[in-house]
């Protein structure tokens, strides 16, 4: 529902009165304050205390659930540097993002900035702003996010993904229970998962795969992994904290946070000199086609050969996505084996699908995802119950009324991704697993009006993740070759504890039954 103000400032939708977590009027009608907005505590550095001491910042996602339902749809809090208005309703979240203009300002992370400026390298589309993050933007949309780019990376992630079923297989034949061709195995998945996150975006973004389903993956790859969970860690304490006096005094966090960055960059370093070695290589046996010998090249080499992005700007877009790209898609998929394994009436109907579109499609991974809506439910329906981020932010451009509050430009604004997502307000039985919810455009299930800002695991518009189409087809190629392959099940039905660290993740990770079919 867009909020309509009359030119003195009054509320003028009055169907919305008397609703619950609905917009008030102030004294006579008039627009309240930004200072009327409930707050959680008015001294930053206070509030910031509080949170250590009560650990809350791994609870940062249940925090937000219970402060939304103590003080209503909106509130205010200041911890340590940071103050932002924290928003959870559809209706108000279209709000802020249709007045977001030509270049929306999200919070900058930094001490991610801060590396950055410190080690003399170029960022990324991720830490910038205004026009050189619009034209950066634009450009590596072509080759990650146009329909076009897709189906040039399709078939690399399909194939690590047929490949990871195979090593599955093979591990359940080898480990498993049960008669020879119906054993089962019941395992933690997640170093196999976070190892194929790693080799899918390695294939897309690199154009090369680097062995990570052997019986010895590589001690690189192992301490890549290590490093970007290392960053997740520290990143959220440097947040709220003054990062440039701790490094100025040699903190350990900040030296921990930089030494995780710095050893992603040369991960990415040693990735583009062996670009540079393959075409060196090419041009010396008179090949023409560049050091892809005219096969897709991945990102990184379509990023060079164009030649419009300079080689550090390459270098940093890279860098992030891959730091970006194998957490935030081996967690949520995690979550996906264990909803799947104790929801077996979902996990059969989505089966059905998948297996029809698959045997229409004739082995064309990207006609076989068409065909199956309910895998693309499904992902929602995961990053609605486990959003990767707990939110996504905007600064505000010009001055705007949320909740019939005035809210200043400049002010950061952030959409809390998981109350929303286990609201009742928005969704109809919202701790219900439900993929079906999105299918037939989202219409089951929906609660309120702004039924178009309710899935937003991946952000918004043009400042939406730059990897999104990578990430939707990773997770719905993996979990459609295990379907095929396998029936899940769980060793337990409660609910998982989860934990957060700058992504939201399981305290510990789900144990998971694969029975071959």
């Amino acid at each position: 529902i867009a909020l309509c103000v009359t030119a003195a400032g009054t509320v003028v939708d009055e169907k919305l009165e008397g609703r619950k977590g609905v917009r008030k009027k102030g004294v006579d009608g008039q627009v309240r304050s930004f200072k009327e907005i409930p707050h959680t505590g008015r001294s930053g550095w206070v509030n910031l205390v509080k949170f250590w001491r009560e650990d809350r910042f791994r609870q940062l996602h249940k925090h937000m659930e219970r402060t939304f339902n103590a003080l209503g749809p909106i509130y205010r809090e200041h911890l340590g540097t940071q103050s932002s208005v924290n928003i959870i309703l559809p209706s108000d979240i279209g709000e802020l993002f249709r007045s977001e203009g030509l270049h929306p300002e999200r919070m900058t992370l930094q001490p991610w900035a801060t590396h950055r400026e410190t080690r003399h390298y170029s960022k990324g589309v991720f830490l910038k702003n205004g026009e050189e993050w619009r034209v950066d933007r634009l450009l590596l949309n072509k080759e990650v996010m146009m329909s076009a780019a897709v189906k040039r990376f399709l078939p690399l992630l399909d194939e690590v993904a047929r490949d990871f079923c195979r090593m599955m297989q093979a591990k359940v034949e080898r480990e498993g229970r049960g008669e020879e061709g119906k054993r089962s195995l019941t395992i933690d998945p997640s170093p196999d998962i976070f190892r194929f996150a790693l080799e899918a975006s390695c294939n897309v973004i690199y154009g090369e795969r680097i062995g990570l389903f052997s019986s010895s993956p590589s001690l690189e790859s192992q301490k890549f992994i290590w490093a970007v969970e290392q960053m997740l860690v520290t990143t959220p304490p440097l947040l709220y904290l003054p990062h440039r006096l701790l490094l100025r005094i040699g903190a350990p966090l900040w030296t921990q946070h930089a030494t995780a960055w710095d050893h992603i960059f040369s991960h990415a370093e040693a990735r583009i000199q062996r670009w540079y070695q393959r075409l060196s290589s090419s041009q010396g046996r008179g090949s023409e086609a560049g050091a892809s010998g005219g096969q897709y090249s991945g990102v990184l080499g379509q990023l060079m050969e164009k030649g419009q992005l300079s080689l550090d700007l390459i270098k940093a877009n890279v860098t992030e996505m891959m730091a970006g790209g194998v957490d935030t898609t081996a967690v949520p998929l995690q979550f996906a084996l264990f909803e799947l394994g104790r929801n077996p009436e979902v996990q059969e109907r989505v089966r059905q699908q998948v297996r029809a579109s698959w045997e229409q499609a004739g082995g064309d991974p990207q006609k076989a995802l068409q065909g199956a809506p309910l895998l693309k439910g499904t992902i929602k329906e995961i990053l609605r119950l486990y959003p990767v981020a707990t939110t996504v932010q905007r600064r505000t451009i010009k001055d705007t009324i949320l909740q019939n509050y005035h809210i200043p430009a400049g002010t950061l604004v952030q959409v809390c991704l998981y109350p929303l997502g286990r609201s009742a307000d928005v969704f109809a039985a919202p701790q219900r697993f439900e993929p079906d919810r999105w299918v037939n455009n989202g219409e089951k299930g929906q609660t309120v009006e702004g039924s178009s800002f309710r899935s937003l695991a991946f952000g918004f518009g043009a400042r939406q993740c730059v990897g999104r189409r990578i990430a939707e087809n990773e997770m719905q190629l993996l979990l459609m070759h295990i379907l095929l392959s396998f029936h899940l099940s769980v060793t337990s039905s409660e609910d998982i504890k989860t934990t957060c660290t700058l992504i939201l993740q399981p305290e510990t990770p789900p144990r998971i039954t694969f029975r071959k079919l």
